[in-house]
């Protein structure tokens, strides 16, 4: 696949727009419910810690009141040992750092002073020490709680995100999934598709899975059965047309040549008849049937080399070469043959060199881009800009820019039809100084050593 091919298939490609399109859905999803989880258990968080808060005071309290005075210390440590809770006296000239702010505070303050008194104190440290520090009162005495933050503490926002990035990894792992799922069926419908474009005959697709699938797969199924049979059919027609369009053909020059005519009319008739078997010719060419399964590397610099050698005989003709030897493609040989021959004929006929009666033909053949570009052009009048993309449909004549006087309008479009049987491109293009250029680019196979050879008659 090309790096233009990839690009427009990363950036249009049902599939990745089915992926992404689910990643937004789900991750906007776990956005939407944390924040809403967050938002609905604060209100009983926040009713949970201060009962949890207002538990340990109230136990801590009535141990250290009801505990003998020389058990007290002993009392103290245990609680910072075992419960990591202290207790320290209350000073006025305690340096105190006022709580973090937090959505859940203003409610937790709420529920405890609500169960201790509006007087009650918070910090998160107290005299350059860090923790959850709330003031309680023995009597009139009063005193600090300090619990560790560990204890009051939900789960962190690296746990939130480390849970998250979890969860997230396991919905894209499923988008994957459901995006081949649904994706699976139309590539393999448009592969199919693809084969029929080539002139393959494609797999039959699984008529199973959901019922539009199903459906689809099982219309195109018919239409490939179809398809199938009409080119069947259209082979047998082509056979009876040929037969019974040059039997008569054969008939009339037999009575041409008993017939009591000067030589010059003879000469005439004669050329109206193989100017008629031509185009019958052509046009059996044109709607032949196409089996590309018959394929087999092909020497196109030989096919090349041989063409230009016999072309080189003729009078009216001057052929120039630019062929790389060793040049191979994949392909059929007696038709790559006809377009070659139907190029360079195209050439001798309408690609005079101005004010001559000859034809300079250049033939160029290379590797380029991991292609193989063919050029045959000439020196002639050549054909106006716009009409160069219409001389590739069948039954295009352009008399004034090519002097075609006769012909079915199907050489070219014949050319590019096997062109393209063969997986490459046509175009055409007018040659800088005068002259028609027709560029064919086919796919490489592996192709033997060599260097590029010019010579000239």
């Amino acid at each position: 696949m090309s790096y233009q091919a990839r690009q427009r298939w990363f950036s249009n490609g049902l599939f990745w727009r089915t992926f992404f399109l689910l990643t937004f859905l789900i991750t906007a999803s776990m956005v939407a419910w944390v924040a809403s989880f967050r938002m609905v258990e604060r209100g009983p968080r926040a009713e949970q810690l201060a009962a949890q808060i207002v538990s340990v005071v109230t136990i801590t309290r009535a141990a250290l009141t009801h505990s003998a005075p020389e058990m007290r210390r002993e009392l103290l440590f245990d609680l910072a040992s075992n419960e990591g809770i202290r207790i320290y006296p209350l000073e006025k000239t305690d340096k105190i750092t006022p709580p973090d702010d937090s959505p859940v505070l203003p409610e937790l303050e709420f529920y405890v002073k609500q169960a201790m008194g509006d007087d009650t104190q918070f910090a998160s440290g107290v005299n350059d020490v860090d923790g959850f520090w709330i003031s309680f009162k023995i009597d009139e005495d009063a005193y600090w709680l300090m619990l560790d933050r560990g204890r009051l503490d939900r789960t962190s926002s690296l746990q939130w995100l480390g849970w998250g990035s979890i969860a997230l990894v396991l919905s894209l792992i499923g988008a994957v999934f459901i995006s081949t799922l649904i994706n699976q069926p139309l590539a393999r419908l448009t592969a199919a598709a693809r084969a029929i474009a080539k002139g393959k005959q494609p797999d039959p697709l699984p008529e199973s899975g959901p019922t539009e699938i199903r459906e689809a797969n099982l219309s195109f199924n018919q239409m490939v059965a179809d398809l199938d049979r009409i080119e069947s059919d259209r082979a047998v027609i082509l056979a009876g047309i040929s037969h019974d369009l040059r039997t008569p053909l054969a008939r009339m020059q037999l009575e041409v040549e008993m017939a009591r005519l000067s030589d010059e009319a003879r000469d005439g008739m004669h050329s109206d008849l193989a100017q008629m078997d031509a185009i019958i010719g052509q046009f059996l060419d044109y709607a032949k049937p196409f089996d590309s399964s018959s394929f087999t590397p092909v020497d196109l610099s030989g096919l090349l080399e041989d063409a230009a050698n016999n072309t080189k005989r003729l009078s009216d003709v001057m052929v120039s070469t630019a062929i790389s030897p060793g040049i191979d493609i994949m392909g059929n040989t007696v038709e790559l043959e006809r377009i070659i021959s139907n190029l360079i004929e195209n050439a001798r006929r309408y690609g005079k060199t101005a004010g001559t009666d000859v034809a300079n033909i250049d033939i160029l053949c290379k590797v380029e881009d991991r292609h193989v570009k063919v050029e045959i052009s000439d020196h002639g009048p050549g054909a106006p800009d716009s009409e160069l993309e219409h001389l590739l449909r069948p039954f295009t004549r352009l008399d004034t820019a090519r002097g075609q006087a006769n012909g079915s309008g199907l050489g070219l479009a014949i050319v590019n039809r096997i062109v393209i049987r063969h997986n490459g491109k046509l175009a055409l293009r007018n040659r800088d100084g005068g002259g028609l250029v027709v560029q064919m680019m086919f796919p490489t196979v592996p192709a033997r050593s060599g260097n590029p050879r010019k010579q000239a008659v």
